[in-house]
């Protein structure tokens, strides 16, 4: 979070590494061409102390010590394959899982992953894996197993209107009218 918005970046941008490698080896191009490190800091529109720390690192491997180092922050734990067979799992449901009913819970799927790769995730990060597999948030509709839709219906169109108090002009004591 910290790198990100030391960077101006406001939360939820992405950052373009691509561009920030193209505008170090355009850096590289112009310290080749000789121009001081306060002509590159302008013509690139960043700040001194980057062209300085840039400077540095060309000087000591040339342009490719100013390209990218591959994915920036910490490697995944689980694998593509793993998150695959995890989303195999969770199409069988809950409760071809021993659970009792068919719901999925964060706890629940943080269990199968322990359960099935040996890794413990918190309930936070097992909806970041679920957003990634394109999964979302799903609660069930509360309704009771005995439920008559046919009588919820007539109910609806013949009390209803009289419970709620739709009246007529004709039927109001209004001096209004």
């Amino acid at each position: 979070m910290w790198y990100l918005l030391s960077m101006g970046l406001t939360k939820g941008q992405r950052v373009d590494y691509a561009g920030l490698e193209a505008r170090r080896l355009q850096a590289a191009k112009l310290f080749e061409q000789g121009l001081s490190q306060a002509a590159v800091s302008r013509a690139l529109g960043v700040k001194p102390a980057s062209v300085c720390r840039w400077h540095r690192a060309w000087e000591a491997g040339g342009k490719q010590a100013l390209r990218r180092k591959g994915a920036a922050g910490r490697k995944a734990r689980i694998t593509a394959a793993q998150l695959r067979q995890l989303e195999k799992a969770l199409l069988k449901g809950p409760l071809a899982h021993g659970y009792h009913s068919d719901l999925w819970t964060l706890e629940r799927i943080g269990a199968l992953i322990e359960q099935s790769f040996g890794m413990h995730y918190y309930r936070g990060h097992v909806w970041k894996l679920l957003r990634k597999m394109g999964w979302s948030a799903q609660r069930p509709a509360r309704r009771a197993k005995e439920r008559d839709e046919a009588a919820i219906a007539k109910w609806r169109k013949t009390r209803w209107p009289a419970k709620k108090g739709r009246y007529t002009t004709e039927n109001m004591d209004c001096p209004h009218r």
